[in-house]
C-alpha cells in the first residue's frame, strides 16, 4: 500500500507495448484475479537449483520488520507463520487463508473461534522444527515473542495499525515499547518483562488471542511474513544487524546459507522440516539462488539463455516485449496495484478550490485514463480504473460515477463544471510526482488531458524519496499549497478480505500526520462509521462486510478524494526449465517454494 510501507510494486517497472502482443490470463477465479501457472504440466520432479536474478535486495532480513515483495518472495522460503496463503490457480484458495504452523483453521463449530468472534484459539501443528542444534519444536510462545517484538525501537513493523487496532493491550504494549532503549539488552528486558493482554500461550502448543472486538479479517492481518515465528535466539541479536544477519534461524524447508547485501542470498535444504508438518510448501528444487546488483536487460539475457530462471525484483525490459509474444514462459499476473491521483483537499491554492465538490468532479471527468493505459501498455497490463479497489479485493462491484467515451475523458464536460464551481477561466495547480519509471510519462499525460478542460498544470517532479518527504508525507507541505495534486499508487498487502489494507488507511479521518497514507486528508463522517462497522464485524459475517466496503468503495468515489486512473498487471518472464510457477499476489512473483525444474532430477 502506498509509501505507508517499503512494499515495492514490479508492475510500474514495465512499460509494455500497446499492440495486445502480451499473453493472456489464465483461470479467472470468483475474485477476478487472474492467475497464470506457467508450464505447470508433467509430474513434479525434486532437485537441482532455481536462480533468481534482479537489481536491488530486500530490505530487511528481520521478518518482524520486512515489508516488500521481494522480501516475501525469500522469506517464503524459510520462515512460517501461523496462516498463510496456498499456491494455487483457484483465486478463492489463493486469497484465503490457509493452516500453516497451525493446525487448524480456528471457526466457531471447531471452537477455535469463541466470544461471538473475539476470542481465537490457535493450537500449534506438532513436528515443526527449528534447525537449531539440537532441532527444537516452534511452540506457542515463539509466536507470543513475534508479536512482542513487533514494536521493537530499532526495526519495528511496517504497519503496526494493523495489530494495535485489532489486539487487546498491543497499542500500550507498543506505545511503551517504541520507547525503549534500542540495544540488544534494552529489547530482550522489555520482551522478558513485559506482556501484551491479548497474546497468551496457554501452554506450549496453544495460542488464544483476545481482540478488541470481532475482527473477519484477523486470520489475514496474521498471515502476514511480519508475524513469523520468533526463536528466543534472536533476541540475543540487535534486529537488522549484520549479526542478526549471520545468526538466522528457520522453520520452513530451506535455511540461509549466505547472505551478502546487495549481491547475493543463497538458501539450500533445511535438514531437519518434514514435508508431513508442511501442508503448504512442497520445497522441490535443492538449492535456490537469488544474484543481485544487474540490470533488467542482463536478467532477461540471463533467463532467455538459461543462466537464470526467473526474476527477483523487475519485470521484462520494455524492448524485449513484443520479441516474447505467444511465448508461454510470459504471463500476465494480477497485483490489486492502482495508480491513482491524490487530491490535496488542505491546499489553499486559488482559495482552497479543491475543496469544492465540482472541481475535483471536473478533475474525473477530464482525464483520459486510456491514454494513461497505453503508456504503461494499453489494455492486457493496465485498465482504467474507476475505484480504489480492484476486482481482486472485498467489495469490488464495477460501477463508474464519471463515465466517459472509451474511458477517454470528456474536456467539455469538465469545463462546464470547473466554470459552475466559479473557475471559467480555468484553475492552476501543482503536480507532484516521483521521477521514476513511466511516472513522468503518465504525469505529461495527465496534464495535457487536464489542460483540455482548462486546468492548468505545474509539473512538480521529484526524486521518490523527496516526492516521500517533501510533498506527500509533509503535512506542513500539504497545507502551505506545495502540491494540489500527486501521483502515486498502492498495492494491497493481502487480497480477497481487505478493506484494512486499501480503504481504511486511505480514509481515516482527521489528523494528517507523518504516519498516515491519507494524503489527500479526507474526512468522512459517514465513511468512519462504514469503516468502523467493517472492521469490527466476525468471520462469519464475510457478505455484510462486502457490502460495507462496496459502500465505503461507493462514497468514496462521490466524494473524490483520489482520482482513480489505473490498475496495473505484473508481466513475469521464467526459464523453459521452470514448472509450476504459480502465481503468489502477496509477493507479486511465484511461489519459489512450490516450482520444480525440468531436467533436474
Amino acid at each position: 500500500m502506498s509509501n505507508f510501507k517499503a512494499r515495492s510494486a514490479t508492475a510500474g517497472a514495465a512499460a509494455l507495448t500497446a499492440l495486445g502482443l502480451l499473453v493472456g490470463t489464465l483461470g479467472t477465479g470468483t475474485s477476478g484475479a487472474s492467475v497464470r501457472s506457467s508450464s505447470s504440466g508433467g509430474s513434479p520432479v525434486k532437485g537441482g537449483t532455481l536462480t533468481l536474478a534482479g537489481q536491488g535486495d530486500i530490505d530487511f532480513m528481520y521478518p518482524p520488520a520486512g515489508y516488500n515483495t521481494t522480501t516475501h518472495t525469500e522469506e517464503r522460503a524459510w520462515t512460517r507463520q501461523l496462516f498463510t496463503y496456498p499456491a494455487s490457480t483457484n483465486t478463492t484458495q489463493l486469497d484465503t487463508p490457509a493452516a500453516d504452523v497451525a493446525a487448524v483453521i480456528p471457526t466457531v463449530a471447531n471452537g477455535g473461534i469463541t466470544a461471538g468472534g473475539a476470542v481465537y484459539t490457535i493450537h500449534i501443528r506438532p513436528g515443526v522444527m527449528w534447525n537449531t542444534t539440537p532441532a527444537r519444536a516452534v511452540t506457542a510462545g515463539d509466536f507470543v515473542r513475534a508479536f512482542k517484538l513487533l514494536c521493537n525501537p530499532v526495526a519495528p513493523v511496517g504497519a503496526p495499525g494493523y495489530f494495535t487496532s485489532s489486539i487487546q493491550g498491543m497499542a500500550s504494549y507498543c506505545k511503551a515499547e517504541a520507547q525503549i532503549t534500542g540495544t540488544v539488552s534494552g529489547i530482550a528486558s522489555y520482551v522478558n518483562t513485559h506482556n501484551i493482554s491479548g497474546v497468551q500461550a496457554t501452554n506450549s502448543s496453544t495460542l488464544v488471542f483476545h481482540l478488541v472486538h470481532p475482527t473477519s479479517d484477523f486470520l489475514d492481518i496474521i498471515a502476514e511474513p511480519f508475524a513469523s515465528a520468533v526463536p528466543v535466539e534472536y533476541l540475543q541479536y540487535l534486529p537488522n544487524s549484520a549479526a542478526f544477519d549471520a545468526h538466522t534461524l528457520s522453520d520452513g524447508p530451506y535455511e540461509i546459507q549466505q547472505y551478502t547485501p546487495g549481491s547475493r542470498i543463497v538458501l539450500v535444504r533445511n535438514p531437519v522440516w518434514k514435508p508431513s508438518t508442511d501442508p503448504i510448501r512442497k520445497a522441490y528444487v535443492n538449492k535456490i539462488v537469488i544474484e543481485e546488483g544487474m540490470t533488467p536487460e542482463a536478467v532477461q539475457q540471463a533467463i532467455q539463455t538459461g543462466a537464470a530462471d526467473m526474476e527477483w525484483d523487475i519485470t521484462p525490459p520494455t524492448p524485449d516485449l513484443p520479441g516474447l509474444a505467444g511465448n508461454p514462459h510470459l504471463t500476465v499476473n494480477s497485483s490489486g496495484e492502482v495508480t491513482y491521483l491524490v487530491v490535496n483537499l488542505q491546499s489553499p491554492s486559488v482559495h482552497g478550490a479543491l475543496k469544492n465538490l465540482k472541481v475535483r468532479q471536473a478533475l474525473q471527468y477530464a482525464i483520459d485514463k486510456t491514454a494513461l493505459s497505453q503508456v504503461l501498455g494499453g489494455s492486457k497490463i493496465a485498465t482504467p480504473a474507476n475505484q480504489m479497489l480492484t476486482p481482486i479485493d472485498i467489495g469490488f462491484k464495477d460501477f463508474n460515477l464519471y463515465p466517459t467515451p472509451n474511458n477517454s475523458g470528456d474536456p467539455t464536460k469538465a469545463k462546464k463544471l470547473l466554470a459552475t464551481a466559479g473557475y471559467p477561466h480555468g484553475l492552476t495547480l501543482k503536480l507532484a510526482y516521483s521521477n521514476t519509471g513511466e511516472t513522468p510519462q503518465l504525469a505529461a499525460s495527465i496534464q495535457n488531458s487536464l489542460a483540455k478542460a482548462g486546468f492548468k498544470i505545474q509539473l512538480e517532479p521529484a526524486t521518490q524519496t523527496n516526492f516521500n518527504d517533501k510533498y506527500v508525507g509533509n503535512p506542513a507541505g500539504a497545507r502551505t499549497g506545495l502540491w494540489d495534486l500527486a501521483i502515486d499508487m498502492w498495492v494491497p498487502d493481502w487480497f480477497g478480505n481487505n478493506g484494512r489494507s486499501v480503504l481504511e488507511p486511505m480514509t481515516d479521518g482527521p489528523g494528517y500526520g507523518p504516519q498516515t497514507v491519507d494524503y489527500a486528508d479526507y474526512n468522512s463522517p459517514k465513511v468512519n462509521s462504514l469503516v468502523a462497522q467493517a472492521l469490527s464485524l466476525p468471520a462469519a459475517d464475510q457478505a455484510q462486510v462486502s457490502q460495507l466496503w462496496h459502500e465505503i468503495s461507493m462514497q468514496t468515489a462521490i466524494d473524490t478524494p483520489y482520482v482513480p486512473l489505473v490498475s496495473v498487471n505484473v508481466p513475469l518472464f521464467t526459464s523453459t526449465r521452470v514448472m509450476n510457477a504459480v502465481y503468489l499476489p502477496i509477493n507479486e512473483n511465484f511461489d519459489i517454494t512450490n516450482i520444480w525444474l525440468k531436467g533436474d532430477a
